[in-house]
């Protein structure tokens, strides 16, 4: 089954011309199936790609999916549009009454402030209250993991002494967990962070378990015991040519910037990127969507939480 998105949304033709399997609100009415409710707050400065990349994971189950885009009424956004954000995005005050299924909270550039500088960090912390009662599973990803972990753990973030930038290896702790069901010894994640989590604040958290690591990026996936919060510290979602737009990005400002490591070919910023993560993200969403989600919620979502 396909994602469900509004007619219009931008991203429902870049993702047709890959082939994606995505349905219009108008198709999905005439299916007699309860759609998956997932809403996705989406704190990236440039929405509508983050749209596109997290929709084409979403996409690969056979699951009906209805999403609910969310954007702070505390921070206006100065990347995306005013007219997109009023027609695909909703405040959370609009539907902090309804329930969901699944929740991606994803990262933002904000990293170099601490979390209480942040001027939506008070919004923000009663989202992430609000999950625990509202929401199956939320999957916090990036920074939007560092907040999850520090609202909800009190776990701080640390600063890098240069930026975590690159494709690296990763192996599970906990191979054998549902959401890493189908997952290869080593599996690649992209990486595009200043700070981390430190493993020895997790590990003293009787609810948290690390599930994967990298010896070169540390900590890259962590859950709850009961799989209601998820957290990814890296970009599971990213497409091919992420990093080296923002490699390029930043080297045109003229700020100090590595190659990303194990990502050029020979290092060569003038070669194809190698995307060797794809299938493995895939396969986290789709066990997410399905052992997380589908199988553990209520039929009556208004029975979620009683």
């Amino acid at each position: 089954m396909p994602v469900i998105i509004p007619d219009n949304l931008p991203a429902k033709e870049t993702l047709l011309l890959e082939n994606i399997f995505v349905m219009t609100e108008k198709q999905a009415k005439r299916q007699d199936i309860r759609p998956l409710q997932i809403a996705i707050l989406n704190l990236m400065p440039d929405k509508i790609t983050t749209e596109v990349q997290i929709l084409r994971l979403l996409s690969n189950t056979p699951l009906q999916i209805e999403v609910t885009f969310i954007h702070m009424k505390s921070h206006n956004s100065k990347n995306t549009a005013g007219n997109h954000l009023s027609v695909f995005y909703r405040y959370w005050d609009d539907i902090r009454g309804e329930k969901f299924d699944g929740m991606l909270i994803t990262g933002a550039p904000v990293e170099h402030l601490p979390f209480e500088e942040v001027d939506y960090w008070p919004e923000l912390g009663r989202i992430l209250k609000w999950t625990k009662t509202h929401v199956y599973s939320t999957l916090h990803i990036c920074w939007g993991a560092q907040a999850g972990l520090y609202y909800h753990y009190v776990i701080p973030k640390y600063n890098l002494s240069k930026k975590m930038f690159g494709v690296f290896p990763h192996r599970a702790t906990r191979p054998h967990i549902p959401l890493l069901k189908g997952f290869d010894d080593t599996f690649y994640v992209p990486h595009s962070r200043h700070t981390r989590n430190r493993k020895k604040d997790i590990d003293g958290q009787s609810n948290l378990e690390i599930l994967a690591t990298s010896p070169e990026a540390g900590l890259c996936l962590a859950a709850s015991k009961d799989g209601r919060q998820i957290y990814i510290t890296g970009h599971f979602e990213y497409d091919r040519d992420s990093l080296k737009d923002e490699y390029l990005r930043d080297k045109n400002k003229g700020l100090k910037i590595d190659l990303p490591q194990h990502y050029f070919p020979a290092d060569d910023p003038h070669q194809k990127p190698v995307a060797n993560w794809g299938s493995h993200a895939n396969l986290l969403y789709y066990n997410w969507l399905n052992f997380y989600v589908y199988q553990v919620t209520p039929y009556d979502l208004k029975k979620l939480g009683d």
